[in-house]
């Protein structure tokens, strides 16, 4: 079975990716705030010169919440422990992250390295969402690994898919947050785009995956089996299904494009109908890869917009569809890009996927 580890060019960029993080971590701490990682690394192993932007702060904390079940001023443990959501709650928030007893979901963001652009406000629209579905009976979580195996690998508890409900029978997306391959911003670079997806009636995934490069793409290689062999229960459609992904999500999603779930130890899959991927930096190309989206900001100091400029030119030397939008002043980690000049990215991708569908 081929392993990530032998494929071309990927085993040196995770030695320097592994490397630039460890010395990055030893100087900084890992758990210091958004707002002191100036010069940290990025999730592509890049040394960033930009200190995120601070959390938006241009919301009312005391607005009433309309009987919403959470508030900006909620306390993040009071969502992983709430009843609703059984033992998935704590796979809501970074596993891999320290969160504190007195965060609040408007300071989220602080958690976030390498991200900027989060809004507190959609944070707030998420955990309400799902509070409300799993409260009125619906099945948000699912695991993509059996108790058995679960048991064997502990790691595998901290996996699964987060259900974003379109129209049944509507065609699927699998949303992957990044996270430099050391922990998963679901929060920010997956949920905010499975809800708007599941918005315009497609139905949307977001995995929750294993750091680590390999263990991250043989998660979503069995995520996609999973909705495979899941599809009717489901009532979903899989063919010309999309691969979305951030950052380090946006490498595996790109990955998996190219080398198919079977190199990662799933049952084989069909390729998908496209791949969406954002602020990630490749050099690879194999002639093996399907229609691909991209897009960046031009002052993003961890993905290179040139690089990844290359990487779709060359795409579409290969006579595949691709093509890249590049956003004026961004940094790394902008998400769905709301109030900034990247705003409506995703109903562009959402139309170069659509375009791609054979059936």
């Amino acid at each position: 079975m081929k392993e990530l580890w032998t494929l071309p060019g990927i085993r040196f960029f995770l030695a320097a990716l592994f490397t630039v993080m460890s010395i990055c971590l030893i100087l900084t701490g890992c758990g210091r705030s958004e707002n002191d990682l100036s010069g940290r690394s990025g999730s592509q192993g890049e040394i960033s010169d930009d200190a995120p932007d601070e959390v938006s702060d241009d919301t009312d904390p005391d607005a009433p919440d309309n009987g919403a079940a959470y508030t900006l001023m909620t306390k993040v443990m009071d969502v992983i422990n709430d009843p609703v959501f059984g033992d998935y709650g704590r796979l809501i928030f970074p596993v891999d992250r320290t969160i504190s007893d007195d965060l609040e979901l408007q300071d989220v963001g602080n958690i976030l390295i390498w991200y900027n652009n989060v809004n507190p406000d959609r944070t707030v629209e998420i955990a309400n969402y799902l509070h409300d579905q799993a409260a009125a009976g619906n099945q948000i979580f699912y695991d993509i690994y059996t108790e058995e195996e679960k048991a064997a690998d502990p790691g595998k508890e901290d996996t699964g898919l987060f259900f974003f409900r379109g129209d049944p029978g509507a065609k699927t997306a699998v949303t992957n947050a990044g996270g430099g391959f050391m922990y998963v911003a679901a929060m920010h670079d997956s949920f905010p785009h499975a809800l708007e997806l599941s918005k315009k009636g497609y139905n949307a995934f977001a995995l929750i995956y294993r750091p680590g490069a390999d263990t991250a793409c043989k998660d979503l290689a069995r995520a996609i089996a999973f909705l495979y062999e899941n599809a009717e229960e489901l009532q979903i459609d899989m063919t010309d299904y999309s691969l979305w992904g951030g950052s380090a999500g946006a490498r595996m999603a790109a990955w998996l494009g190219s080398y198919g779930t079977a190199a990662f130890g799933a049952d084989t899959c069909p390729a998908p109908g496209a791949v969406i991927m954002q602020y990630t930096g490749l050099s690879d190309v194999t002639g093996n890869e399907p229609p691909t989206y991209a897009c960046v900001g031009t002052s993003d100091g961890i993905a290179s917009w040139r690089s990844m400029e290359d990487y779709i030119s060359r795409i579409q030397e290969n006579g595949t569809d691709a093509e890249i939008e590049v956003f004026d002043g961004l940094r790394h980690g902008f998400g769905l890009g709301e109030g900034t000049v990247a705003e409506g990215w995703l109903d562009h991708a959402v139309s170069f996927w659509e375009r791609n569908m054979k059936k």
